[in-house]
């Protein structure tokens, strides 16, 4: 069991070393990091090695990423759109995922006018096979949680990606995930946590994931139905209210801006943004 094996501290970074070599650890602190051994899925085993991290990673490479558009009641009351009778599900590319400090990159097709949207939101990571769990059990297929940003295109969300959503949320860069992955028992209740997305110190968003239609054990259950959710799957919980495409006038990502995302008890999540053509491709 992962948990036991190693001890109280439960989050969780990926990360690479000096010598280029990714591994996992804990006790995270003035660039160093306990070294875990074994498999994040299977357990990891505390080295007590002392490593420098030259680099914090994802918290995982997703084996999909399942995510749950207008799961917040006051972002559905501001995009005026109902409450929705079941989750609203999409999915985004896992080639999507960039790490934590990493550019967001804006690619050209999105900037004409500017269109990228920021949505701070809680990840939940799947850490057994799941199928047809009722949500009752659902919590005890949880892994761990992480901060999300689920940046997203509107124009290609809306018209230029034929109205599905698939599209405009997969451009390379637009899954910004970490810092750390929190072990689910130490989080035990994950209907009560604040999430904040600040822009250029700005405060965009700031909620409480109580505000969900569809708790993360209905959603777990929801999608589990008749379909096998593998270790390592992320389900990206929705956004609350507060997104740039809403606001008068918007408000959308701009070379130059930095946002943090933040969940109570996970840590924040900071990601400059830039141009794609201003990186070497």
């Amino acid at each position: 069991n992962t948990e036991e094996e190693k001890g109280d501290d439960m989050h969780i970074i990926r990360f690479m070393d000096d010598k280029g070599q990714e591994g996992y650890g804990h006790n995270y602190r003035d660039g160093k990091a306990t070294r875990l051994a074994g498999d994040l899925f299977t357990g990891l085993q505390d080295t007590d090695e002392s490593v420098a991290v030259k680099k914090v990673l994802a918290p995982l490479v997703p084996a999909a990423i399942l995510a749950i558009g207008l799961n917040y009641h006051k972002h559905a009351e501001e995009t005026g759109q109902k409450i929705p009778k079941y989750p609203v599900l999409f999915m985004k590319n896992p080639a999507s995922v960039t790490n934590p400090g990493d550019p967001i990159l804006l690619h050209p097709s999105c900037m004409a006018p500017p269109e990228v949207d920021y949505e701070v939101e809680l990840a939940v990571v799947i850490g057994k096979s799941a199928k047809d769990v009722p949500a009752a059990k659902a919590l005890d297929y949880v892994l761990g949680y992480t901060v999300a940003n689920d940046v997203s295109a509107r124009r290609w969300q809306g018209g230029r990606g034929s109205g599905q959503w698939v599209r405009g949320k997969s451009f390379d860069t637009f899954c910004p995930l970490g810092p750390e992955l929190v072990t689910a028992d130490e989080l035990a209740d994950p209907q009560n946590l604040r999430l904040t997305c600040v822009l250029n110190g700005q405060v965009m968003q700031d909620a409480n994931t109580s505000d969900m239609i569809f708790p993360v054990a209905e959603l777990i259950s929801f999608l589990s139905t008749g379909t096998t959710l593998l270790p390592g799957t992320v389900i990206l919980t929705g956004t609350p209210s507060g997104v740039g495409f809403t606001r008068k006038p918007p408000v959308f990502l701009m070379p130059g801006n930095t946002v943090d995302m933040t969940v109570e008890g996970i840590g924040t999540l900071s990601n400059p943004v830039k141009l794609y053509d201003s990186i070497v491709r």
